[in-house]
């Protein structure tokens, strides 16, 4: 990892923006060893497993700890003893010996904290999926752009060394010949997150308006505050943003090389069923993508095969990967592996990988140090794209109209005909229909690629979702 000393760094280009309420301080050498003091925003349970990765990466030093809660923060700060601590995010980003910080936080938090953090001059590592909204992600990128910051999404596959052996056998030695369609899995069995009579009670360790941040101040009726906001609506993206915004991305990496930035089409359907809970987000999902070659679909369930069961349901491919459709075979690729298949089942390639882990961070570091946002294997550009994908998936979710298999005809694929039938199977498991009303189908959403609008008939039934209501004194701000 190539070593600078901390003048050079910091003399790479401090942005000049200000924050609102947060003046943007000029940083200043923590210490004369070119060393990276990193800031935490957030000290939850993925905070802590970056944490343990990043103290893997030599010359950085775990300098500030910052959650909304104070349990958080003191469980942390018991590890990380040298650490100074903070509430407000704010307070950490105005510290000139903080030079770059991980943004864990809640989905809904994350576009407005880089975007606060990089207009104070701080390097960024933040989380996935990038953005609660598409408009929003497109304001990190351009933020990225104007205060000239290193900005690098948590999608720890990118610096999997597997993924450019897997590139170099399907699309320079052809492996497997002409690729012909992709398919996409997430299926993993989550259980319910129960249903409060009232709205839950917050504990007063939490600063709740500052969790809150972004989002609405509406009545929360899980069990949980934390992790299971990602149930809803208002502060998560589901399953689709949870975990496949890691499939989605390997298959935009490897299957399109990152060519296909978003689809030109979408179309899908989902809901949340058999569980009586307080979330919002499907836990059943699936979507077509049209992206102007390879036909995507994918394929995502949170229920088992049976009530009551462990495993899930039977489907093609990896539980979380995806799957290329070539001339001569299929290619199933997954965190950590991969294997190529010919036409009659043998397995003639095997691919073994190490997921990115602590590797991942490495380049963000080795890329703040040099200052030099071409070496990310993650740039907040590929991030942004990624992520789009799985926003645009919840999109099609999130329609009015039920489904219907002559509404659902709309496509006609082998892959989506296929997929379909997989559904409406393991929905028959759970005593339900897929055209019984309680799963959504959308319209074809048509797509502009270059404004990330939507057109044609159905563009307002798409378009509503792009961007969210902001809280006052929390609204992202429209980069130019």
């Amino acid at each position: 990892m190539t070593k600078l000393n901390r003048r050079q760094i910091l003399s790479a280009g401090v942005a000049a923006g200000v924050m609102t309420s947060l003046p943007a301080k000029p940083l200043r050498a923590a210490n004369p060893n070119g060393e990276i003091n990193l800031g935490f925003i957030s000290c939850g349970g993925r905070a802590n497993g970056l944490m343990g990765q990043f103290s893997n990466v030599s010359g950085v030093n775990i300098a500030g700890l910052c959650d909304v809660d104070e349990k958080r923060v003191a469980g942390a700060k018991k590890k990380y003893s040298k650490a100074d601590t903070w509430t407000d995010m704010r307070d950490m980003l105005s510290n000139a010996n903080i030079d770059a910080v991980v943004v864990s936080t809640c989905n809904h938090w994350h576009c407005l904290a880089a975007i606060w953090a990089m207009e104070a001059g701080k390097h960024v590592y933040v989380e996935k999926p990038l953005s609660h909204s598409q408009w929003e992600g497109k304001q990190t990128v351009a933020a990225a752009r104007k205060y000239n910051r290193i900005c690098q999404i948590g999608t720890q596959q990118r610096s999997d060394p597997m993924q450019a052996e897997i590139k170099k056998f399907l699309h320079e030695e052809k492996g497997l010949g002409e690729i012909k369609s992709a398919r996409v899995n997430r299926y993993g069995v989550r259980p319910s997150i129960g249903k409060l009579d009232k709205p839950l009670e917050i504990e007063k360790n939490i600063a709740y308006d500052l969790w809150l941040g972004p989002a609405q101040d509406e009545p929360i009726y899980r069990k949980s505050l934390h992790y299971d906001w990602h149930w809803d609506w208002n502060t998560g993206s589901g399953e689709m943003g949870n975990w496949g915004v890691h499939v989605l991305d390997d298959c935009r990496n490897n299957i399109f090389q990152d060519s296909v930035s978003l689809p030109k089409r979408i179309f899908g359907g989902g809901g949340r069923v058999g569980l009586g809970d307080a979330g919002e987000t499907p836990n059943v999902h699936f979507c077509y993508f049209d992206t102007g070659s390879i036909p995507v679909v994918i394929g995502l369930s949170n229920l088992p095969a049976a009530p009551g069961g462990k495993k899930s349901p039977a489907h093609p491919g990896p539980s979380s990967g995806y799957v290329a459709y070539c001339e001569g075979g299929r290619f199933e690729g997954q965190r950590g592996g991969g294997a190529a298949y010919d036409n009659d089942g043998k397995k003639i390639k095997q691919f073994k990988g190490n997921a990115g882990n602590v590797v991942h961070m490495a380049n963000f570091i080795d890329a703040v140090r040099q200052h030099d946002r071409s070496i990310q294997n993650a740039e907040i550009a590929v991030g942004n794209d990624s992520t789009g994908w799985c926003n645009l998936a919840n999109i099609a979710a999130r329609t009015e109209s039920n489904f219907s298999f002559d509404d659902a005809k709309a496509i006609d694929i082998p892959e989506w005909n296929s997929l379909l039938k997989e559904m409406e199977s393991h929905l028959g498991a759970h005593g339900m229909k897929l055209d019984g009303g309680e799963i959504s189908l959308s319209n074809v959403l048509e797509l502009d690629p270059e404004t990330e609008q939507f057109v044609g008939d159905n563009a307002e039934s798409g378009n509503q979702f792009l961007k969210r209501d902001y809280r006052k004194g929390y609204k992202v701000p429209e980069i130019v």
